[in-house]
């Protein structure tokens, strides 16, 4: 029994002001580009069974033309795989605020598709010996996740918060719950969608990780999975018959449309605008195979207010036009923490102020503090840098 396992398509994700030459959004053609390219590679494993852990669209209410791309390729899917039990599950970014608005995911009922979006459900699928319990994101009470027959595979989808696994750095969603309250040990397998880079949970306990680049912070994706020393996006394919802690799920890599390039950051201590200028255009230099049409960030540390102001703005504007987009990204310098005896206590900062304000304010349950005060810190330190250079330019 093979089973594939994709999670966080996030068709329709749009990102820049740079359109195709057919006027769509370039970044929602790149994310729909990659889906083909991933449909392409879960069709050639042929799989008994797909399941998709949530997040299929990037918001409840899909552009028309992200609706038709999607519901022509699983129909392309289906084609294929005419024997394939299908589920799909509804993740934090397809779920309605209210229940008249509807969910988009009920149209792939057509393809004969198993969609759950609202309360959990459980599917058997006798022929294949096989139960599937079906959790999206939501609010309220779970049920209890074990399963409830005998049958000799089990599989929990299931799409949200791990608190024990996942640092609260993370974009949040409704469900928290634990890796504990999975049950591993009654599961065959357990699929789990949110978190966009591939995570072992248990040994037969994944996040498949998403398909593209679509997190509020693409560069942490970076980071994570360079330390973790994953290829990148992609999905898994998985051995029910196998014992997953000898022989793991096999991860699928998949080619990204477009580049994603963290270069080495560099600093500004001690330097004028025209030797910053030449050190931006180095790093940029050394980058392998150029920032062409690419989507790049350069971080600058220590960088005294004004100094950015200064810069060439041709040269800047020449090192942009390479990119599809690249992000300068220059932080101050941190604060220095000097006391002296007898003397009046230093002032604290905008960032620690804004901080220690959201540490004390009143939250709804739902809210991850951690991620608000990351997000309410990352807007000054973007509103500092627009001080000193004029807002971010993307340049088409």
């Amino acid at each position: 029994m093979r089973l594939v396992h994709l999670a966080d398509l996030h068709l329709g994700y749009r990102q820049f002001h740079r359109l195709t030459a057919s006027g769509l959004n370039q970044r929602e053609a790149d994310v729909a580009g990659t889906f083909t390219r991933a449909l392409d590679q879960v069709i050639a494993c042929e799989p008994d069974v797909i399941v998709i852990a949530g997040d299929v669209f990037h918001s409840v209410r899909p552009a028309n033309p992200v609706i038709i791309h999607a519901f022509s390729q699983f129909a392309r899917l289906r084609d294929a795989l005419p024997k394939t039990q299908v589920v799909m599950i509804g993740g934090n970014h397809d779920q309605p605020r209210s229940t008249e608005t509807g969910c988009i995911l009920g149209l792939f009922r057509r393809l004969d598709f198993h969609v759950i979006h609202g309360a959990p459900d459980v599917m058997r699928f006798p022929e294949l010996d096989l139960e599937i319990l079906a959790v999206p994101d939501r609010s309220g009470a779970l049920p209890a996740l074990v399963p409830t027959t005998p049958s000799r595979y089990r599989v929990l989808v299931l799409h949200g918060f791990l608190d024990d696994v996942l640092e609260q750095r993370h974009e949040t969603s409704t469900l928290h719950l634990t890796s504990t309250d999975l049950h591993p040990d009654r599961w065959t397998y357990v699929a789990l969608g949110h978190y966009h880079v591939h995570t072992r949970v248990a040994d037969n306990a994944y996040y498949s990780g998403s398909l593209e680049y679509t997190s509020v912070n693409p560069w942490r994706d970076l980071q994570d999975e360079k330390e973790r020393r994953i290829p990148g996006k992609g999905f898994l394919e998985v051995d029910l018959d196998q014992d997953l802690s000898q022989i793991p799920p096999r991860f699928h890599h998949v080619p990204t449309q477009r580049r994603m390039i963290d270069i080495s950051p560099i600093s500004a201590v001690g330097l004028s605008a025209s030797e910053l200028m030449s050190a931006i255009e180095r790093a940029v230099g050394k980058v392998k195979g150029g920032i062409r049409d690419a989507v790049a960030r350069l971080v600058i540390f220590d960088t005294p207010r004004g100094l950015m102001r200064e810069l060439d703005p041709a040269r800047l504007r020449e090192l942009k036009q390479q990119a599809l987009f690249l992000r300068i990204d220059a932080r101050a310098p941190e604060p220095r923490r000097v006391q002296f005896s007898g003397a009046p206590g230093r002032r604290p900062t905008l960032s620690e102020t804004v901080r220690s304000y959201l540490e004390e304010r009143p939250l709804d349950p739902i809210i991850s503090r951690a991620d608000l005060i990351a997000l309410g810190v990352h807007y000054l330190d973007t509103a500092s840098a627009a001080a000193d250079t004029g807002p971010p330019v993307e340049v088409a």
